[in-house]
């Protein structure tokens, strides 16, 4: 007997919503501080880098979505294009990505939050745990109550980073607007091109939350129409809102003084001059974090039910509610994951982990999407090639000890296919 599915209810504005609610947060107000600190006055151009590699490979996971749309995004079509064994690495890749993403997340929102409300940074941790267990109970309320929530945290996230952008820009001296027409990247700076392709690397990540889309393959409404759509319009309208945010920062002391981007704070805060501005762009991140750790624990949960409907995890993890709104226990396993990587207490390392098995998960997307026919494609194959060249090139420059860390965990994940496929042959 077939599994239940999963009711369809999300339009196209819904699913655009939910991508840009997983991007806008780790991207604007994570990674851009992040990357700064790696590149330097070169963040800028890594920024338009991640855009490139964001753009092929949305373009490939637009190719599969509209011809194989179902729930679990690259774990589904690498089964369907490529390997069992593929299939199943894109999905391990997935949860552990986006889990790390997810902890990252909760681990900014409190240190971003805390200081502001005067308590002791001590509490990252504990807060962390708190706003996974809350979104989580939100997660499995179900989708319509989850959607509502999503739309209110995307305008207030993109709202705040659209006053930011602005004030930054009209209020320059004439020594700011001066650096800005004459702008160019000094040959004198120390920045070599490991520290640069490194700081692409960490903002391609922030780009991902297109794939939450390619996930929701049951859920939506016209899946073949709307997922290609929603994920192009996603990577164009984040793509635009970076090169503001980028522009808007060349006005600030961002670039002559990139020292001054603490890990412990908003990048976007510390460089507010105004007190009123400060907390409209405090609490734009709070609430954007927010809305980036709840489409996460949907996505992440997703995957989790297709693997256990394949028995690559346990069959119990595909059950579904009474309503079939919800996996509870897909939600409970993705919750705990996420709440094991927010237990190491470290922004960057989630943030670079996450980094290293997202490259890796796209390398299968875009793999799989060579393999789609000729009558069924749209996408040139030139693209898919490009993004797989990209996303295996800049594994290479993240931090040695993370990429050591992720060609473990994806021996792991071999090693567990291969125990449960012989248990399930005999």
């Amino acid at each position: 007997m077939s599994s239940p599915k999963l009711v369809r209810h999300t339009s196209l504005p819904g699913a655009v919503l939910l991508g840009l609610g997983a991007i806008v947060g780790t991207g604007a107000y994570v990674s851009i501080a992040l990357a700064t600190e790696m590149a330097g006055s070169w963040v800028l151009f890594a920024i338009l880098i991640a855009a490139l590699v964001a753009a092929c490979n949305g373009l490939s996971s637009a190719q599969l979505a509209a011809v194989h749309p179902v729930s679990g995004g690259t774990y589904e079509y690498g089964y369907q294009f490529l390997t069992p064994w593929a299939g199943f690495i894109a999905g391990w890749l997935f949860v552990a990505a986006k889990s790390a993403s997810a902890a990252t997340a909760a681990l900014a929102f409190g240190l971003y939050v805390l200081p502001a409300l005067g308590l002791p940074l001590g509490l990252q941790i504990p807060l962390a745990l708190l706003v996974l267990l809350a979104l989580m109970i939100l997660v499995n309320g179900g989708m319509r109550r989850s959607n509502t929530a999503n739309l209110v945290i995307v305008c207030s996230s993109i709202g705040a980073l659209l006053i930011f952008s602005l004030y930054a820009v009209l209020t320059a001296d004439e020594t700011q607007q001066a650096n800005v027409l004459n702008y160019q990247v000094s040959i004198a700076d120390s920045i070599g091109w490991r520290e640069f392709l490194g700081s692409a690397a960490l903002l391609f990540v922030a780009y991902t939350g297109y794939g939450r889309i390619a996930t929701m393959g049951e859920e939506v409404a016209n899946p073949r129409r709307t997922i290609p759509i929603a994920i192009a319009v996603t990577v164009v309208v984040t793509t635009l809102l970076y090169v503001l945010i980028g522009y808007a920062l060349l006005h600030t002391s961002l670039y002559s003084a990139p020292q001054a981007v603490d890990d412990t704070q908003l990048a976007l805060v510390a460089l507010a001059d105004a007190n009123w501005l400060r907390v409209v762009v405090l609490v734009g991140a709070a609430i954007a974090l927010l809305g980036v750790i709840l489409n996460l624990i949907l996505g992440v949960s997703r995957v989790i039910l297709a693997m256990g409907r394949r028995n690559d995890l346990p069959a119990h993890l595909a059950h579904l509610n009474a309503a079939r709104t919800s996996a509870p226990n897909s939600v409970y396993a993705a919750t705990g994951v996420m709440a094991v990587l927010a237990l190491l207490g470290d922004v960057q390392l989630a943030w670079s982990f996450s980094a290293f098995t997202v490259l890796a998960y796209y390398s299968i997307t875009n793999l799989a999407a060579l393999k789609v026919a000729p009558a069924q494609r749209f996408v040139p194959k030139w693209v898919s090639w490009l993004g797989l060249a990209s996303c295996v090139g800049l594994t290479f420059f993240i931090d040695g000890a993370v990429f050591a860390a992720g060609c473990a965990f994806i021996a792991v994940g071999l090693a567990w296919h291969q125990l449960r496929s012989k248990r399930h042959q005999a």
